[in-house]
């Protein structure tokens, strides 16, 4: 099949784009936009620094403290649970730049009849989460359109399910292999070969993310702090919005990663944090990125 080279930018950082042509029956016939298409980094094979050591998960612990004035994380054990500090390898892989904005999933909700993010009060209370349903409002679709203005911002309210069904639909119209990353491939991305404890270095800094530390308690256009890009280049790896994992934790649990605009501090929103969360889970502090994998 012929291919197609393209460059895409997203902040400060280009990636070429070397995609196979989409056949003309593909999935509803329809190849996708320019601006629809997740502009990927090429993350190389070989050995990176991942997890935390006591040293590490002290700092989540005391920045937490000094952000909210209390040590709920530390007495809940939060960082307890990271993965020691290690070298791990991974294979070649490019991942997208960016979290999975609305636009690029509109096409999606388009193409597919996929139903458009959103949840309904009674499910949102089940969840029994910390924030009311009035602060769902801002993020959900209407008529299968994302809400006006943040087309640009990640996608949220999607379930894990409906990351993993953006992504075979976008492997079918691509030619390509999308999914979701594995922690190892994600934290990698997020923090370079060297493992350092922010995806920009080891000193903590909120002017290179949407925390609510100096945010505005809202997520933002996804590549809004190319000063917080990792040593690949990935963005938005620190805060702005959880992302999805593939790695199931057991009892219908998939971790996250990242920190969102919610977090202060930010201790969880250092790529070696991480924790669980149901699959069905449709958060308004929850999106995701996709790997696609080496020809």
């Amino acid at each position: 099949m012929p291919r197609v080279c393209r460059l895409l930018c997203v902040g400060f950082f280009c990636a070429a784009l070397v995609l196979p042509a989409v056949d003309a029956g593909a999935q509803d016939g329809a190849a996708l936009s320019a601006d629809s298409e997740p502009t990927t980094l090429a993350i190389p094979a070989g050995p990176f620094l991942s997890g935390s050591d006591p040293a590490e998960r002290e700092l989540g612990y005391r920045l937490d403290e000094a952000a909210y004035g209390h040590s709920r994380t530390r007495e809940a054990g939060w960082y307890d649970r990271e993965y020691p500090r290690k070298r791990r390898e991974t294979g070649a892989y490019s991942i997208t730049a960016t979290e999975i904005t609305n636009r690029q999933y509109a096409a999606f909700v388009a193409a597919s009849g996929h139903p458009a993010p959103d949840v309904d009060p009674e499910t949102w209370a089940s969840y029994g989460l910390i924030h009311p349903y009035e602060s769902t409002r801002r993020f959900a679709w209407q008529d299968g359109r994302p809400p006006v203005g943040r087309e640009d911002h990640p996608v949220v309210l999607v379930s894990h399910d409906d990351a993993e069904a953006y992504a075979a639909w976008l492997s079918q119209v691509t030619g390509a292999t999308w999914r979701l990353p594995d922690w190892r491939e994600w934290e990698k991305a997020a923090r370079g070969p060297d493992g350092l404890i922010f995806p920009w270095g080891d000193a903590w800094d909120p002017s290179r993310l949407n925390s609510n530390d100096e945010g505005p308690f809202d997520s933002l256009p996804v590549g809004s702090f190319p000063a917080g890009a990792s040593p690949y280049g990935l963005l938005d790896a620190a805060g702005n919005v959880f992302e999805w994992m593939a790695n199931d934790l057991g009892n219908g649990r998939f971790e996250v990663r990242g920190g969102s605009w919610d977090d202060s501090g930010c201790g969880v929103c250092r790529p070696a944090a991480r924790h669980g969360r149901p699959a069905a889970l449709k958060h308004i502090l929850i999106g995701f990125r996709l790997v696609r994998e080496a020809n």
